[in-house]
């Protein structure tokens, strides 16, 4: 299973920010660059976790899904297929566990062509007003689909959970929010999560890497800023990083995080360097996953 194309997505500064909308640009930006209608998507999966108002129902899968114009009268339309969507949320490595989904559902033939969107808005629509806000603003997508070259695609991908409580968490605190419910969210840090996420995922992309038998001199790691140099200096492989800068004012970027990381990677990746990628993802849990991946072509 192959990425055929991927996108990014900021927020319009006219307007609050919309997980709708980001998912939505930054799939049809995919679409377009890979040249495909949206109505021969055959299932769109979302992973986005921090939505506009606290919004809970109906599923975003499905009003992004209307966003993009997939499927949306599968008789009338001039490719008529039935499509499908639904949310799967798991904080920081949920594009990791869509694309496990994904490659189920593309071996076995249930769809040829997969959508993964991921967009994290603050619930009052702005991010930068809120400096107590850890994250960014940002929407990406992958458009998947199975390729003929056996070398290509993505590898299996692995989890991992580390035997200790969780340090950092975001939820609704019903009990204090009052009337300000619908635009405030709480995000729980304790001090010194990031260096222990960080160390956990060393400990998750060495073990994946002693598993699968990946060349680390070949490989480049797609991961959060600390956690993947962390991992690069545990195992050996050269790190690209999901750094905040430019994906909004100060923030960091969340769900869409390894999006962002692999077309920073194509930019940037010397092919002779490297044969093979390696995505990192880690979060509350704490947790981590892990999954290989060779472009077609390398």
């Amino acid at each position: 299973m192959v990425i055929t194309a991927a996108g990014t997505a900021l927020p319009d500064p006219s307007a609050p920010a919309s997980v709708v909308d980001l998912a939505g640009r930054a799939a049809r930006g995919a679409l377009d660059r890979a040249q495909v209608s949206a109505s021969s998507i055959g299932v769109l999966i979302n992973v986005g976790v921090y939505r506009e108002h606290n919004t809970f129902e109906p599923a975003m899968s499905a009003l992004v899904q209307k966003e993009v114009g997939i499927n949306l009268d599968y008789i009338a339309d001039p490719e008529p297929a039935a499509g499908f969507s639904f949310d799967l949320m798991n904080g920081a490595c949920g594009v990791l566990n869509a694309v496990q989904v994904g490659q189920a559902l593309l071996e076995t033939g249930s769809t040829e062509r997969l959508l993964i969107t991921a967009a994290d808005v603050h619930p009052g629509g702005d991010a930068d007003r809120d400096t107590a806000y850890p994250y960014a603003d940002l929407g990406g997508a992958l458009l998947l689909e199975r390729s003929a070259d056996p070398r290509a695609g993505f590898g299996p991908v692995r989890h991992y959970t580390a035997d200790r409580p969780t340090d950092v968490e975001g939820y609704l605190d019903t009990g204090t929010m009052g009337r300000h419910g619908r635009t405030t969210i709480t995000v729980r840090r304790e001090a010194g999560h990031a260096e222990r996420l960080s160390e956990f995922a060393a400990h998750a992309a060495a073990d994946y890497a002693r598993e699968i038998g990946i060349d680390l001199d070949r490989t480049l790691v797609i991961g959060p800023a600390a956690a993947a140099a962390a991992a690069a200096d545990s195992t050996g492989a050269e790190a690209e990083a999901e750094a905040g800068a430019g994906v909004g004012a100060g923030g960091e970027p969340h769900t869409a995080a390894p999006v962002l990381g692999y077309l920073r990677a194509l930019d940037s990746v010397r092919r002779e360097d490297h044969e093979q990628l390696l995505f990192v993802s880690v979060g509350a849990g704490p947790s981590a996953a892990c999954a290989l991946y060779r472009p077609e072509g390398w």
